[in-house]
């Protein structure tokens, strides 16, 4: 069955109808884009058909983009050179969308042709808009639901399929920038005073027929003689100065570790000094360039197949659906305030508990705060934020808790007090409710002590802030159900957020890989390393922040206090660092970071950074000969890859993508790598555990090689050669 198929209506207008099959909405393929090319074939030959219109038949939606694993085909056949085969099969897509364009018309006078208008009903994304672009008019419907838009930057490739070229001659390099360089999506409207599409309309079909019918003019402005480019091109004084903008904006943004906007910035600028038709094959070449890069596939593996995967359920135990009604959140302060919206914001009731009416109540009002400001920004209105707020159910009677099927507990981070707490409530919460902690360290198992039903106890480990962090870690303890990770499972999809399943263990994955970087960090300012290269060293690798801004974020007293409360629990076997040494001295001196408004910066009264403290020196002397930043780097990197392969060895991670996805997602590891696992596969294990060796002699046995990845250099293996899905398949 063809994805698209051609009907034609008593006036001679062919309608296109793109309906993939066994999708919930359209995803171009390889054979889609040949079935298209015959339909048009037959549209421009038949004399009877006047025309043409593209639709999708998903109801609200146009098209999702291109099945990723489409590129991956093209490269395979292009056998010993995979670039050609990429480049042969990104130019056939190409052709199709300018036999579109060109409708049938004379090369040389663009005289007959036929129209050509696409109508879309909701969402158009990737090749989804790319395709509308190529016809000669974009119909939408009025649904402020829809997005369109561009997002490929966001998983490490661009707009490939003519998207870059053309929204560039449609609109000017500067106003394309944002839907190109950023991936900003917007609605129809917003997308029609932008330029993108040319209508939006109560009944786009029929205004699409009778523009069709209309005999209109088609030839698209770069196809005529004397043709400029909005804004002006790379060599005219107007577009000189937006180039230079636009390659200052990219490495500032990107600090020059993300080579698909690089490559974008080119194939636009190189395009934009030649014909349509040789900027269509720069466009091409640019984008084979990246394709072929291993941190693109890497980030289309881990940002879009992995983590669509795991938000679909990958892991999830084989039981009913465990849908949350109703949740109980048992704190109402940063973290519990941000549960009870998000959970609210899904459509749940929720009991927001706490001490005292006063704090409950201010943990509700944090949800006004939020919906306000959606309403400010016109992303929200005054109907669904009482909607959203009567929802919430602020107390502090326990007794509220008794019909809830989930609990999500929030309260301070002491085993004692999250016992007592877990003993009043499974007091009075039905005996098949879900118990979970919001716990960031301390171990699930030992926190199910304090329950009567174990195997319904788990950890739902959210990150600050919730309502912004896309990810959530479940942490399964010793004697955890299979019904509590659907639970958890499920919980998380509704509120539309990324989980990872990990098992348990102090730090679990997540805090067990942060903290290492952190202590990294602070461990190299005391060996006198200027804070601002330990920061800009890491933004240079594409972390969002260095360890030493991330420590001041998250307070140096909490720091503290993990790492007494670890040298308790481990005893003479925690590894004292000249890191603990800085971070108690830092507490001893006042200086908690951000929060107390000092810390290794100083802070103005509204909390902005004003500069790194210069009294940090008089107590810990930086060096008059810094190290070699790439050193820097390997440490910082190395800090937390191993913990990840270490916590793999130890089965706190069942599945290397959860790896990845949380690491890039939870604390923004090198997005450009695809991960830790990733990482490890781009550089060869073999490189890797070389690097090791170096680096425990020179600065100590936590850069130790893990068995595992020491045998994988043996026998020259890859993470996803040996745990990926392919693997475990085989």
């Amino acid at each position: 069955m063809s994805d698209f198929n051609l009907s034609v209506d008593a006036d001679g207008v062919g309608i296109i109808t793109w309906d993939t099959a066994g999708k919930s909405m359209n995803v171009m393929t390889e054979q889609a884009f040949s079935d298209l090319n015959a339909i048009i074939d037959t549209v421009l030959s038949d004399d009877a058909i006047k025309g043409a219109v593209i639709t999708s038949g998903k109801e609200g939606s146009f098209a999702g983009g291109m099945d990723l694993n489409v590129l991956a085909e093209m490269g395979k056949r292009g056998g010993d050179n995979p670039a050609q085969g990429m480049f042969d099969g990104v130019m056939s897509m190409h052709s199709v969308l300018r036999k579109i364009e060109r409708a049938g018309m004379d090369a040389k006078t663009n005289k007959g042709g036929k129209p050509i208008a696409c109508v879309l009903p909701g969402t158009a994304l990737g090749i989804g808009l790319e395709l509308p672009l190529s016809t000669h008019r974009i119909f939408a419907a009025d649904n402020p639901k829809a997005k369109i838009g561009l997002p490929e930057i966001m998983v490490g490739i661009f707009p490939g399929g003519g998207g870059t070229t053309r929204m560039v001659r449609k609109m000017g390099a500067m106003a394309a920038s944002p839907f190109l360089l950023q991936g900003k999506m917007v609605d129809p409207k917003k997308a029609k005073m932008a330029g993108i599409i040319d209508e939006v309309s109560e009944d786009p079909m029929a205004d699409a027929k009778a523009w069709v019918l209309s005999e209109p003019k088609i030839v698209k402005p770069w196809d005529e003689k004397g043709y400029k480019m909005p804004g002006g091109e790379p060599y005219h004084p107007a577009g000189f100065m937006t180039f230079v903008g636009a390659n200052a904006m990219v490495n500032g943004n990107t600090w020059g570790v993300y080579p698909a906007a690089k490559a974008l910035l080119s194939a636009v600028y190189e395009g934009a000094m030649v014909p349509f038709d040789t900027a269509i094959k720069i466009e091409a070449r640019w984008f084979t360039n990246v394709l072929v890069n291993p941190s693109s596939s890497a980030m289309i593996r881990s940002l879009f197949i992995n983590k669509e995967a795991l938000e679909k359920g990958a892991n999830r135990p084989d039981v009913p659906d465990q849908r949350v009604k109703k949740v109980g959140v048992l704190g109402a302060g940063m973290m519990g305030a941000g549960i009870a919206l998000v959970s609210a914001k899904a459509g749940m009731d929720v009991v927001l508990i706490d001490t005292n009416q006063e704090a409950a109540d201010r943990g509700k009002a944090y949800s006004e705060s939020f919906m306000d400001k959606g309403i400010k920004r016109k992303k929200a209105t005054p109907e669904q934020k009482d909607a959203m707020l009567a929802r919430i159910n602020a107390t502090t009677d326990l007794n509220a808790l008794a019909d809830v099927d989930l609990i999500i507990e929030a309260v301070f981070e002491d085993p004692g007090v999250k016992a007592e707490m877990t003993k009043k409530v499974e007091a009075i919460i039905p005996e098949d409710a879900i118990f979970a902690s919001n716990t960031s360290t301390l171990p699930i198992t030992g926190l199910a002590k304090a329950s009567v039903r174990k195997d319904q106890f788990i950890g739902i480990h959210f990150f600050s802030p919730v309502e912004k962090m896309a990810l959530v870690e479940i942490i399964k303890g010793r004697e955890t159900g299979p019904r509590a990770v659907a639970k958890a499972l499920d919980y998380v999809r509704q509120i539309k957020k990324t989980p990872i399943v990990v098992n348990d263990e102090r730090f679990f994955y997540a805090n067990r890989c942060i903290i290492p970087y952190i202590n990294e960090g602070v461990m190299m300012t005391g060996e006198g390393v200027a804070p601002q290269l330990l920061d800009h060293a890491a933004q240079l690798l594409g972390f969002p922040v260095g360890p030493i801004q991330l420590v001041d974020e998250t307070s140096l007293d909490l720091g503290a206090k993990i790492a007494k409360a670890t040298m308790a629990a481990m005893g003479n076997a925690y590894p004292k660092s000249v890191a603990d040494d800085v971070t108690f001295w830092m507490v001893d001196e006042g200086r908690f970071g951000r929060k107390a408004k000092a810390g290794f910066f100083d802070y103005d009264e509204n909390g902005k950074r004003l500069g790194y403290w210069k009294g940090f020196a008089d107590k810990f002397p930086q060096l008059e000969e810094q190290p070699d930043v790439t050193e820097v780097q390997h440490r910082l990197i190395f800090a937390q890859v191993l913990e990840a392969v270490r916590a793999l060895e130890a089965d706190v991670l069942e599945d290397i993508r959860e790896g990845d996805v949380g690491a890039i997602l939870g604390w923004g590891f090198m997005p450009w790598s695809g991960g830790p696992f990733s990482w490890l596969d781009i550089v060869g294990a073999p490189w890797a555990a070389a690097k090791c060796d170096e680096l425990t002699e020179k600065f100590g046995e936590r850069f130790t090689c893990p068995p595992l990845l020491r045998e994988m250099a043996e026998k020259n293996q890859t993470f996803y050669g040996r745990f990926g899905e392919a693997a475990k398949a085989a």
